[in-house]
């Protein structure tokens, strides 16, 4: 199949040769000169938010106390699990993987869209905008395989409780995490390597705030029928694969609260997976609509991407410790420990 910079080559070839008859180092230079023409591209403008430089101004206060906040919530969260022994358990275990892993996402795009809020060229070079799209899908892959197992997790503690602490093993639990990461760095290696092979044409403008996959195709101009056919094929399996495991352990989570007698017992076992289903709700939500909407850079398509990049990594310290009884007994131990020391 020819590319579009040979079939491009050969058209203008066709039209040359009709007026001027060309010789074989011609046609190479011309074919050269066409190719250089298509490499030239070696950065894109990311349109942003606004282009309006008052509400840029504010839209950058407004998110950089977002990122604050985020790094702070969920830093906090890191050090209280690790010095609060109670809270050294299967669960608390992988809370600690979310919250490393909301740094992680978080860090990915928003100082990049700080500073282009106050930039006035906002671009970004490919090589930096193909990293982007790497670490975006990475991480964001490996939360949707970590809420998977932090699923499976709430399962096997409500419907067995007294061998919770022997399945759940040490060993299992690092071997869940590690499969989480592995699982999404093969996934996005794969698909940011075929796309590093794409040439982009004259329009350089992504209308997004961030670099993602789904934005870049349409900007090259070369075939990327099997760019979109790996990326999809990659989001079922892996967003909607994740998204049925979780579907599977909640309706067995379900079932087994039903066969509990007391409301008590039910309301204590619903409990416990509250702020997990909240957390669900919020990242496959917003994830899914910002992937199913076309890629547009409209309002809508925006608010469920900071939605799913943004504003869910602040959230989650906030529903796991206003909605656990646990964690915010641990919070009021580590502060009381910490201010009895400065007394």
């Amino acid at each position: 199949m020819l590319t579009s910079q040979a079939k491009q080559f050969y058209h203008l070839l066709d039209l040359v040769h009709t007026s001027v008859p060309l010789t074989e180092n011609s046609e190479r230079t011309l074919l050269y000169m066409i190719m250089k023409n298509h490499s030239a591209i070696n950065e894109f403008v990311l349109l942003g938010l606004s282009i309006d430089p008052h509400i840029q101004a504010v839209l950058f206060v407004l998110f950089l106390l977002i990122y604050l906040l985020t790094l702070m919530g969920n830093f906090l969260m890191l050090l209280m699990i690790r010095a609060d022994f109670h809270l050294h358990t299967p669960m608390y275990f992988f809370l600690r993987q979310l919250s490393f892993l909301d740094l992680c996402h978080s860090s990915v795009t928003v100082p990049k869209m700080l500073e282009n809020l106050l930039s006035e060229s906002k671009t970004i070079c490919v090589e930096s905008c193909l990293a982007q799209a790497f670490f975006v899908f990475t991480t964001g892959g490996t939360e949707a395989c970590l809420l998977a197992v932090m699923a499976y997790d709430r399962y096997v503690a409500i419907s067995s409780p007294l061998l919770y602490g022997q399945v759940m093993s040490n060993q299992l639990c690092v071997g869940l995490v590690w499969s989480s990461w592995g699982l999404a760095f093969v996934d996005a290696l794969i698909n940011i390597l075929l796309a590093v092979n794409l040439d982009y044409c004259e329009d350089q403008t992504i209308p997004h705030f961030s670099c993602e996959l789904s934005s870049l195709f349409p900007l090259s101009c070369s075939d990327t029928s099997t760019n979109f056919t790996l990326l999809l094929c990659s989001s079922v399996l892996h967003f909607f694969g994740t998204f049925v495991m979780i579907a599977s352990s909640y309706a067995r989570i379900v079932s087994t609260v039903l066969s509990i007698s007391s409301t008590s017992g039910r309301s204590k076992a619903f409990s416990t997976c509250s702020s997990h289903l909240t957390t669900v709700i919020l990242f496959y939500g917003s994830g899914f609509l910002s992937y199913l909407l076309p890629t547009s850079g409209s309002a809508l398509e925006m608010i469920f991407s900071l939605q799913y990049s943004v504003i869910t990594p602040m959230l989650n310290p906030l529903i796991y410790s206003l909605q656990n009884k646990e964690v915010k007994a641990a919070m009021g131990r580590v502060f009381r420990k910490y201010f009895d020391s400065l007394l």
